[in-house]
């Protein structure tokens, strides 16, 4: 059973955390984080290691990284100039 909670929605990026019980009450978490669209869409999905006490400590992580994945790829690449 995967717990799949609420899909973001972050510019072109659908985000889409999860968080699988490992037993005994603990949570691993993963992210898919999508663009595109038809033939043309990319899924990259995220798989975390260590395990969390709650599904919703292992989804906020997940989340966050997504988050933080995304920004990365939309900060302006600084200028080179000579």
């Amino acid at each position: 059973m995967t717990i799949d909670h609420t899909n973001i929605a972050v510019g072109k990026y659908l985000v889409s955390p999860l968080a699988k019980p490992q037993g005994e009450g603990r949570f691993e978490a993963s992210v898919s984080i999508r663009s595109g669209r038809g033939s043309a869409t990319h899924d990259r999905v995220l798989r975390f290691t260590g395990l969390f006490d709650s599904a919703a400590a292992a989804v906020h992580y997940a989340t966050e990284h997504a988050l933080g994945w995304i920004h990365e790829r939309s900060a302006p690449t600084p200028c080179a100039c000579a």
